[in-house]
């Protein structure tokens, strides 16, 4: 059993809709959004692959638009709030620990790393400097925790966008349908695999989904090793390849990194239940 906090469970949709990393592209998510919008329909699932912040220059507005677009779906008959789910990315475990940096063991030198890695464009678009951070975490303590609580402010400003980091799955997948349990007469039945897993970047394909850890998002070495069905799903899907190799379809493993904040496209897959790429689409 997974933590249903951490992960969503989808269940058997009729298919699911998966975004890839988007970076702060709000006019790519935009674009994405009206080419989806006469697509959707009650009974699927629209998952967010992580990686909505960084990098680029929109952040705020991209969040408005997650936002926007939840409430123009949520307003269509049918449609539930369980059918929309957000997956952590990197991006987001690293702006939820810059919002900790008063606990890290060396905050000057992880400030630094989280910067380069893209979270700059996010400090800065929740009213962040990169000077500041730096002189308080050379600070000490009390002068990081009183520069943090200034970045929590700022996002509780923004109506939803707390709400919405807060709510972060770190994973989503298929369920296999519920079944009579074996009797004496009718033995189990051993099933092919079958049903899609959902992440970000990558998993260890050696651990159990629950024991993944940080493999979510800084994993992406691992996935070129899926070369079998894992934990009985039959496909792994993954929304950014740190690599940037493009989208690629194998039996097993799916990346649609576009390269979305890089330059490249925003993708969309929709996948039957069992895990088949049904349609891709991009702006």
């Amino acid at each position: 059993m997974v933590d249903p906090q951490r992960f969503a469970d989808l269940r058997q949709p009729r298919s699911i809709w998966a975004v890839s990393a988007i970076h702060g592209d709000a006019s790519r998510l935009a674009a994405l959004h009206d080419a989806l919008y006469p697509r959707i329909t009650p009974g699927e699932r629209l998952v967010y692959l992580g990686n909505f912040l960084g990098r680029g220059a929109a952040i705020v507005e991209t969040v408005n638009e997650l936002l926007e677009f939840r409430r123009a779906l949520l307003a269509l008959p049918g449609m539930l709030a369980n059918d929309l789910v957000y997956l952590r990315g990197g991006q987001e475990e690293m702006w939820q620990k810059l919002l900790q940096l008063q606990f890290a063991p060396n905050p000057p030198e992880v400030l630094d790393w989280m910067l380069r890695q893209g979270a700059a464009a996010t400090l800065e678009a929740y009213g962040g400097r990169t000077e500041q951070g730096m002189q308080a975490a050379r600070g000490g303590a009390k002068a990081l925790t009183r520069w943090t609580n200034g970045l929590r402010a700022a996002i509780r400003a923004m109506p939803g966008h707390e709400n919405l980091l807060s709510a972060l799955r770190r994973a989503a997948f298929t369920s296999l349908p519920e079944t009579s349990p074996p009797s004496e007469i009718t033995p189990p039945v051993t099933r092919a695999p079958q049903g899609v897993l959902l992440v970000n970047a990558g998993i260890d394909p050696n651990r159990p989904l629950g024991a993944q850890g940080d493999s979510f998002w800084w994993g992406g070495g691992s996935f070129a090793r899926i070369a079998a069905p894992y934990g009985g799903f039959r496909r792994v899907c993954r929304g950014y390849d740190p690599g940037h190799g493009g989208v690629r379809i194998d039996d097993h493993a799916a990346t649609l990194d576009g390269g979305c904040g890089f330059g490249g496209r925003l993708i969309a897959a929709n996948l039957s239940r069992a895990g088949d790429i049904v349609e891709l689409i991009e702006a």
